[in-house]
């Protein structure tokens, strides 16, 4: 198992906090470091592209013998400074140590901090005991999530490794630069030296191909106090509330369920456009491939692929309408490709390198992967949102009277709508509808260690409604064909 090629402790762990500190202009003692890497809860300033960062190589040189290779202890006690560069930008050079490690940070000016991630930060990491120069680190975006990092390798060259969300977009790709040149050399000549193997696209976000899913997340969060939760609830083709599973009227306080939810906002894109809503009979239906001869005996008394069927079928029919019957089709609306390899992770032992396998069929993601997964999706794929069938393997424990345990089967138990996008700053977000109710994405992967995530891509534009009209507003609709509204296979 390989080591994450992470920062010290301190810096990964400050990292999840939400503030940060104010110019600090004299050597503070350890004891305060912990205040300089903290994350502001919105950013104030906006990102330039990321190929017209301001270079601060003339500022590196400068650095070289008495920071970045002086004796360690001496590269501690050197006090911090702020440099300004010509177009008026601060940087803060500054150093952080902690146990077998530490760093020589380059900190550009954040809100009127230097937090040390604000984009254009660059960062040495060295090794505290004989001063070897281990690693550095580019942030790119002012995003402590998304960055460049090189590592020294033999030969005239280095290592390059591109994370995003801890998933390595790129990991280990020798570079035709040796590691000590880093020091001096601008870093858009680095980035040219990695060719088409450096991938700028994820560095540099259009925020206007968000302004229509902002605008739906805006809607369906004015609405979500008008929602109540109600096991096995949905809303029938008819407006009125009904159990999925027997189709009968709901008595009492009516509500939705997670599904019925997932049903009433793809409702909400398609009703302004066709005037109705989908019914609920043909989304139960089975969709493309999913199970065995193994799970059929247990789909009429268990139904493991609700989640997953009822998910393809929505999908299914919004790109019916809104991109062309021809992609509603299963491979048109399920994601199936990841763009990374590798992923970091964490837990109380430490920090790990560790393959990701990618797509697994009828199961979808490892949820290890969603966040990286959904960022280079919200990238690609500007202006959707995926509907996810939540999934694990399941079964009866073992017992007296089942020795053996099980059967263990996958069940596709919850399903969420999951929106990535950027927001009018640049900063990525992924926001999650589940249940008629808003969940901070952060505690959705919580929830769900160890499990897998089925996606399946509906694209957002024009208005969002999910309510039939009265007969006073009947309103103009687009004509479709009969059979859009039928299971697409």
């Amino acid at each position: 198992m390989l080591q994450a090629l992470s920062f010290p402790p301190i810096f990964e762990r400050n990292m999840k906090t939400k503030r940060f500190s104010p110019d600090i202009p004299a050597r503070t003692p350890a004891v305060k470091l912990i205040l300089f890497f903290f994350i502001p809860l919105s950013v104030g300033a906006l990102d330039v592209p990321s190929a017209q960062i301001q270079d601060d190589s003339s500022l590196r040189l400068s650095l070289v013998r008495s920071w970045f290779q002086e004796a360690p202890g001496q590269a501690l006690s050197n006090r911090p400074f702020i440099h300004t560069l010509p177009n008026g930008e601060r940087i803060q050079v500054r150093s952080e140590a902690e146990r077998n490690e530490f760093m020589i940070i380059l900190a550009r000016e954040y809100n009127g901090g230097f937090p040390g991630w604000a984009q254009g930060s660059w960062i040495l990491v060295r090794n505290r005991e004989d001063g070897a120069q281990l690693r550095i680190r580019v942030f790119l975006r002012s995003d402590p999530y998304t960055y460049v990092q090189f590592r020294p390798l033999d030969g005239g060259r280095c290592l390059m490794d591109v994370a995003i969300y801890d998933g390595y977009i790129v990991h280990s790709q020798p570079v035709p630069v040796p590691f000590e040149r880093l020091f001096v050399m601008p870093l858009e000549e680095v980035l040219r030296a990695s060719g088409s193997r450096f991938p700028r696209r994820y560095f540099d976000p259009q925020r206007d191909d968000y302004r229509d899913l902002r605008t739906f997340i805006t809607a369906v969060r004015r609405k979500l106090p008008t929602l109540s939760y109600r096991d096995d609830g949905a809303i029938d083709e008819r407006g009125r509330y009904v159990f999925i599973d027997s189709g009968e009227t709901q008595e009492g306080t009516p509500g939705l369920n997670c599904s019925g939810f997932a049903k009433w906002v793809i409702d909400g894109i398609l009703r302004p456009l066709t005037g109705k809503l989908l019914p609920i009979a043909p989304l139960k239906a089975a969709f493309g491939e999913r199970g065995s001869s193994f799970t059929e005996i247990y789909e009429s008394q268990q139904d493991p692929f609700f989640g997953l069927d009822w998910t393809r079928n929505l999908a299914s029919r919004a790109n019916a309408v809104l991109r062309g019957s021809a992609l509603g089709e299963l491979q048109e609306i399920e994601v199936q490709d990841a763009r990374f390899a590798s992923v970091i992770t964490r837990s109380r032992e430490g920090s790990a390198v560790r393959s990701y396998p990618g797509y697994l069929s009828q199961a979808g993601f490892g949820i290890e992967g969603l966040h990286p997964l959904l960022y280079t999706l919200a990238i690609d794929e500007p202006g959707r949102v995926y509907l996810a069938s939540v999934n694990t393997e399941l079964g009866a424990p073992e017992s007296a009277a089942n020795l053996r345990g099980g059967p263990w089967m996958r069940r596709h138990f919850h399903v969420a709508v999951l929106a990535p996008f950027f927001d009018e700053n640049g900063d990525f977000q992924v926001v999650v509808f589940e249940s008629a109710q808003e969940t901070a994405f952060a505690q959705f992967k919580a929830r769900y260690p160890n499990h897998y995530v089925n996606l399946a891509r509906v694209p957002v534009e024009g208005a969002f409604d999910p309510e039939l009209p009265t007969e006073s507003t009947p309103g103009n609709y687009r004509e479709y064909p009969a059979g859009i509204y039928t299971l697409a296979r």
